[in-house]
């Protein structure tokens, strides 16, 4: 009985020894895994780091110690490091490259070999790690968005004003030379319609021309001869020509004579824009006593951005509203787009033309314009809120696991809803700081979590 207590105390001795020796090699397999970088850096100055605390040798601060995690899998590492992402082969046409096919092809619209369009790679550039400690953990709750494709309608707000459209401009035009003796328009804004009188002119080339139409139809009425018939047809010709009516020389006939002050009508429909007879002036044939403007049919003139301009097409629609006409809304087409870019302005002019019902909208008011671009393809994207934009470049932190956390360049395309187009960066499926990523951005400034802090070491002036 003795000896079998003693075998069991030995037993259990020995158990102890091997669980004890095993804890101390998970102990040290921990150890290698989770292996850290200890150093001590100042806040300020995060380019100087030092192997032991103290002072910082610019400002005197303490230095504040920093555990710089080496614990990497190679699996992740290599998934993470990437230098560049491939984008896709695009064909298109030689002679029309806005034609772009996925696949290798004849171009549709010359039928002509299509060419692979040069594609400018990616860069994702890992700029800066963060791994957060547990005590972190506890406080740090990211929300985060998987890097996905979406088709994007991009909505561009813009302001316009409306103008007189040229097309729909008029004169009424001197035919023929003579003084203005009256004026029936009686000022720039008045609307004149076809057939109202506009002035009276003395003009003794139409008097003559009057008195041998007078002339030919009296020759004509007593002898029905070809020649009278020439000369009375040729007479009649000339008034026409000149802008005089029938009921007038008609009248001219009955009374037996030319009056010398003729009037002159209006051979157009349309709202004075500029008023050039007055009384006593001589005007040559040519020459205009008004100039029309036609509101039936305004112009809107619109500015597009210039980081805009690329997407605007003739065609396009265009969603417009004016102060003048609460409450409507105006579909237009752009049916202009200026060949060049406002220099001042840094703008591209844009034209709509729209009917102006009841002549409500006048020249200088300001309209209010939707512009609702569809962009080709699905492009991936991202939520606005996850880019942290310096001014030199776009970052993005994206996570590696539950404690890790990464820092890359992209580039950025059109933005729309709240979501940014991203062009290389990041690849699909991954996950992106949505709200935390500034938290992340200042624990990597502070403790020189970013790779190229060296090479632009950050002063502070005291």
């Amino acid at each position: 009985m003795i000896k079998i207590i003693k075998l069991l105390l030995l037993f259990s001795v020995a158990s102890f020894f091997v669980s004890c020796t095993n804890g101390s090699k998970e102990e040290d397999t921990e150890k290698v895994h989770d292996k850290t970088h200890v150093y001590y850096t100042c806040s300020m100055h995060p380019s100087i780091k030092e192997d032991k605390p103290g002072k910082c040798p610019i400002c005197h601060m303490n230095l504040t110690k920093v555990e710089v995690d080496l614990d990497m899998n190679e699996s992740e590492s290599e998934k993470l490091k990437l230098s560049s992402i491939a984008p896709k082969e695009i064909w298109q046409c030689r002679d029309f490259p806005d034609v772009t096919s996925e696949v290798e092809d004849i171009c549709p619209m010359d039928g002509s070999k299509m060419i692979k369009k040069k594609m400018n790679p990616m860069a994702s550039k890992i700029v800066a790690k963060v791994k957060l400690r547990k005590a972190q953990l506890d406080h740090f709750k990211a929300d985060l968005f998987p890097v996905t494709k979406m088709k994007m309608i991009k909505k561009i707000r813009l302001l316009g004003s409306v103008s007189q459209s040229e097309e729909k401009e008029s004169n009424i035009p001197a035919r023929i030379g003579g003084r203005v003796e009256k004026v029936y328009v009686k000022s720039k804004g008045s609307i004149v319609k076809i057939g109202d009188p506009v002035v009276d002119i003395y003009s003794p080339r139409l008097i003559t021309a009057g008195e041998e139409y007078l002339l030919a139809k009296k020759s004509y009425k007593k002898n029905k001869s070809k020649e009278f018939k020439s000369m009375l047809d040729q007479s009649i010709e000339r008034l026409r020509l000149w802008g005089i009516e029938k009921s007038q020389y008609e009248k001219w006939f009955l009374n037996k004579k030319v009056p010398k002050n003729i009037t002159i009508f209006s051979n157009t429909t349309g709202i004075v824009r500029s008023k050039n007879a007055v009384t006593g002036k001589y005007f040559k044939e040519g020459q205009n006593f008004f100039e029309l403007s036609d509101l039936s049919d305004v112009w809107v003139d619109i500015d597009v951005y210039e980081s805009d301009s690329s997407l605007v097409n003739l065609g396009q629609k265009i969603d417009l509203s004016f102060s003048a006409l609460p409450g409507e809304s105006i579909t237009g087409e752009i049916d202009f787009v200026s060949p060049v870019l406002d220099k001042k302005s840094r703008s591209l002019k844009v034209r709509t033309t729209i009917k102006n019902k009841g002549g409500k909208l006048k020249p200088g008011m300001i309209a209010s314009a939707v512009l609702n671009i569809e962009i080709k393809g699905e492009p991936l994207v991202i939520p606005r809120s996850a880019v942290i934009d310096t001014g030199e470049r776009k970052v993005v932190w994206t996570q590696v696991n539950s404690k890790k956390y990464q820092a890359r360049i992209i580039q950025t395309g059109y933005e729309s809803g709240g979501y940014v187009e991203v062009k290389g960066g990041v690849i699909e499926g991954e996950k992106v700081v949505i709200e935390g990523s500034f938290l992340l951005d200042a624990q990597a400034q502070l403790f020189g979590g970013y790779e190229d802090i060296n090479k632009n070491s950050m002063q502070h002036n005291h």
